[in-house]
């Protein structure tokens, strides 16, 4: 290792650990904060936490932290993992994942599709029942999902149901509710229309996005989610109590379908969004499960208490290709040969997280048996001589004597901060380039990034459903999520026959494509994977945490 990298490596974990000194890092072993879908909000507090003590309840309890209060206990508004994670214990939509992480039935016993993949039929269950008493009906579904696309809503959500027929004009404003192709048939009896063939419909529906909602309890009180003694469950669990901005207690839900299969009597859930405060609740018995802080992680993630598995999402760079430098090719694809993820994983970000080689996240199965990350391969690599000599036939293309003034924008966090740091010592070792570095309040960030202000600029995205093209489709032309000026005809037709084609072996081909197209453009730069990293208590067991999804407590246990 020359002295030059070894001094960058230091430097990168010197800040790390007087910014973790100073302030716990955000991401340990969770969500970002920044993400293109379901955020996770949640930023740790720099100083300890004055916690009330944690309550005694009479039954088989699970203690275990949500780090803040949810954004909205409504499926539709709740777009982030502190809302979600809850609200899948509470409720169950048609699907629901089981232990291998697949779609199964939840609400729906079955269901039929029609010959051409366009119509689904689901039956639902005669025994599923809200918490109230009230029977789950087809009307439920058809009330949550048109409310979901309701333009008065404003859901962060919406754009997952524009697979079907109507959703997407609806949204827009551009139709009607009544175009929004979901009829209840009759009380048990759900028929979806889809615009197109879509394989991987099934997955979506496990979303909390398309958990219904009674829609009697609803129109009633149109703000029947906000407080526990109006809040009404379909899922495992109900909604017992709500302090808001300390702690929420979940009973079993004696009227939920499959409540013999529910091994807890509560699940009380804190809210400490300082990863220190809350590892001393594990240590002293208050939590059973806890995330590990940043500064601890060399002593503690080989523990035999520790839970390290994979997660659907991906830490990323965008170059704005409307903005000098990165019009051209070859100088952003010498920004992103010039990045050591391996690196950035193992000194900086820790936690046993994955450097990311290409796009799509480990975790998703292909036809053949085999993982798509690892069918694909590695497509984007660590290669500063390769760097150095695109930078320079970037630079002649363009008629530049010396690089226009590069600025990294990141929204404020620590971690976030010292990546950030990291890369801006890659460039000056590897390609010779001085970058400046800019942090901005979320909301700050975010509207700027969606407006192409930014020319070099964090992100990060969490899979809403099992399916590689959930990632992908974030750079068509028409998406929201692009942020990058990026537009391809080509892309376009890619992605679009990647969600129609019924051959799966042909549709993972047109996939395939699509990620080795975004590799060779290198309108993003890849940087790691996330992961989930988890301590649990003994005795704690059936926690189901999966890939891509919210994690899940119906088969959760604790030994007494």
């Amino acid at each position: 290792m020359s002295r030059k990298k070894l001094l960058w490596i230091l430097m990168a974990l010197l800040t790390a650990f007087v910014l973790v000194a100073c302030t716990a890092g955000e991401d340990a072993g969770e969500a970002p904060d920044d993400t293109d879908t379901a955020e996770d909000d949640g930023e740790d507090g720099g100083s300890d936490e004055a916690v009330e003590e944690t309550p005694e309840l009479d039954g088989k309890t699970l203690y275990i932290n949500n780090g803040q209060e949810p954004t909205s206990f409504d499926p539709s508004v709740g777009f982030d993992q502190v809302s979600w994670d809850p609200l899948n214990n509470l409720m169950e939509g048609l699907t629901r994942l089981d232990e291998n992480s697949e779609a199964a039935e939840g609400v729906a016993e079955s269901w039929d599709i029609s010959d051409d993949g366009l119509t689904y039929t689901f039956h639902l269950r005669e025994d599923a029942n809200w918490s109230n008493g009230d029977p789950i009906v087809a009307e439920d579904f058809v009330f949550a999902w048109k409310h979901m696309l309701d333009p008065d809503t404003a859901s962060a959500a919406a754009f997952l149901a524009y697979y079907i027929e109507g959703g997407e004009e609806y949204n827009s404003g551009e139709g009607s509710a009544d175009d929004v192709n979901v009829t209840a048939i009759d009380d048990k009896t759900l028929e979806v229309v889809l615009i197109q063939p879509t394989g991987f419909f099934l997955d979506l529906l496990t979303n909390p996005a398309f958990f219904p909602i009674n829609h009697q309890v609803a129109e009633e009180t149109p703000d029947w989610h906000a407080e526990a003694d109006t809040f009404v469950a379909n899922g495992p669990f109900m909604l017992d109590s709500w302090e808001h901005d300390s702690e929420l207690i979940f009973a079993k839900n004696p009227e939920y379908w499959d409540a013999d299969a529910v091994n807890l009597d509560y699940v009380h859930f804190s809210m400490v969004n300082n990863s220190n405060t809350q590892y001393q609740m594990f240590q002293t018995g208050e939590l059973d499960t806890a995330s590990i802080p940043p500064e601890m992680s060399d002593e503690l993630i080989d523990g035999d208490d520790v839970f390290i598995g994979e997660y659907g999402g991906l830490e990323f760079y965008r170059f704005n290709i409307t903005e000098e430098p990165f019009q051209n090719k070859k100088i952003r694809q010498a920004f992103s040969y010039a990045i050591n993820r391996e690196d950035i994983a193992e000194y900086v970000i820790k936690q046993g997280v994955e450097p990311a080689f290409g796009f799509v996240s480990p975790g998703f199965i292909a036809p053949d048996g085999r993982d798509f990350r690892e069918e694909n391969g590695d497509i984007v690599e660590f290669d500063p001589e390769a760097a150095q000599q695109l930078l320079e036939e970037g630079m002649e293309e363009e008629g530049y004597d010396e690089l226009p003034p590069i600025v990294l924008t990141y929204s404020t966090s620590d971690e976030n901060q010292a990546v950030a740091e990291a890369m801006q010592n890659m460039y000056s070792e590897h390609l010779g380039v001085d970058i400046s570095l800019e942090n901005q309040e979320w909301n700050v960030f975010a509207e700027a990034q969606q407006n192409l202000e930014l020319q070099f600029s964090r992100s990060s995205f969490i899979n809403d459903y099992s399916d590689p093209v959930n990632f992908l489709e974030s750079f068509t032309s028409e998406s929201y999520m692009n942020r990058t000026g990026f537009e391809s005809e080509e892309y376009d037709e890619l992605i679009q026959n990647g969600k129609s084609e019924t051959d799966e072996e042909q549709r993972y081909e047109y996939l395939y494509e699509a990620e080795r197209m975004l590799a060779d453009e290198m309108i993003a730069a890849p940087v790691r994977y996330y992961n989930v990293v988890v301590l649990e208590a003994d005795g704690v067991e059936g926690i189901l945490r999966h890939p891509v999804g919210y994690f899940d407590l119906k088969y959760a246990d604790k030994a007494e």
